[in-house]
């Protein structure tokens, strides 16, 4: 493989795949208060379309590939896709971010067809909160498929955890000790500002602070995966405490990641309007030089940064439609 870099040097060897746009929570943070029409099932990509561009990505150098939604569970035989992917040449890890509300009856088949890992959101252990979050009375669901997951081997189990000012901040200790008392792998998510919703903005170094009465936290290597995520370890603990921070301190010198979304956008920066539409293509029957063609011209955009406090976010488009 020759490998693939952007216009700024960096190498570009990671792919999230948004696989439907449909979601069964309403989280506040995630989807704003306007009516959500989602895409009709004729303008979503097929697994085979995904498949595709996947196999057009390998042979330019992506080896990871990572499944989003909405609520990527929902999408019906998702194994099937992940059957797919692990049999591309080239692609060594493929991992999954879910809400975990369908987790426990998809880990099994999920893991016995190729996924290595999953992400799981989670933003508070108050079932009433949880419920304030996300719209669904679900957390003891949740909680069952972090267990299920790792009982069947699709570790190391992440918690996402989106930190909020004045609805779910005032449970950050609790989580970070959950990385000595369960194992758990925690990383305090900075809120992205998608959805003009009022909630206070944290900033990691706040939530830093917090965790000061922990005593010392020492840096770590990530326990799996090429994230942004910067990890530490409590004395002791056998999980880990991650940060990440796209707000207050950003990794776009890092970023090494392209995002397609569902209805076959790829998009060159989470941040930016700017999209390479490769449905048209796909349904043309392109070939693999066009697909590859198309994904060159997508790195070849990708911005330095992101202008976050400079610029509008892009509005066309909700998290939900794009994966994180």
């Amino acid at each position: 493989m020759s490998g693939l870099s952007d216009s700024f040097q960096r190498p570009i060897n990671y792919l999230r795949i948004s696989v439907t746009d449909r979601c069964n929570f309403h989280c506040i943070y995630c989807t704003s208060h306007q009516e959500f029409i989602p895409l009709c099932h004729s303008d979503i990509l097929s697994y085979e379309e995904m498949h595709a561009i996947v196999q057009a990505a390998a042979s330019l150098g992506v080896s990871k590939v990572r499944l989003t939604g909405g609520e990527p569970l929902r999408r019906a035989n998702i194994s099937h896709l992940v059957r797919l992917l692990s049999s591309v040449d080239g692609i060594d890890d493929i991992s999954l971010t879910t809400n975990g509300l369908l987790l426990r009856q998809h880990a099994a088949d999920l893991k016995a067809a190729g996924l290595r890992r999953v992400n799981v959101s989670l933003d508070t252990l108050d079932r009433r909160k949880f419920e304030k979050i996300t719209g669904c009375d679900a957390l003891e669901e949740v909680l069952a498929g972090i267990g299920t997951a790792s009982a069947v081997g699709l570790t190391p189990v992440k918690i996402n955890m989106v930190v909020m000012g004045g609805i779910n901040d005032d449970e950050v200790l609790n989580f970070a000790l959950l990385s000595k008392e369960r194992g758990w792998h925690v990383r305090f998510i900075e809120l992205m500002p998608f959805v003009q919703n009022g909630i206070r903005f944290v900033p990691a170094q706040q939530i830093r602070e917090q965790l000061a009465g922990l005593g010392h936290l020492e840096e770590t290597l990530p326990p799996a995966g090429n994230g942004p995520a910067k990890y530490y370890r409590m004395p002791g603990a056998q999980g880990t405490i991650g940060f990440i921070t796209p707000v207050s301190e950003h990794f776009c010198f890092g970023c090494n990641r392209l995002r397609l979304t569902a209805d076959g956008k790829l998009l060159p920066c989470l941040l930016s309007s700017e999209e390479i539409d490769l449905r048209p293509a796909l349904r043309a029957e392109a070939s693999a030089e066009e697909l590859i063609a198309l994904i060159k011209k997508a790195v070849a955009s990708k911005p330095k940064g992101h202008l976050l406090g400079q610029v509008p976010i892009p509005s066309d488009r909700q998290m939900t439609q794009m994966g994180g």
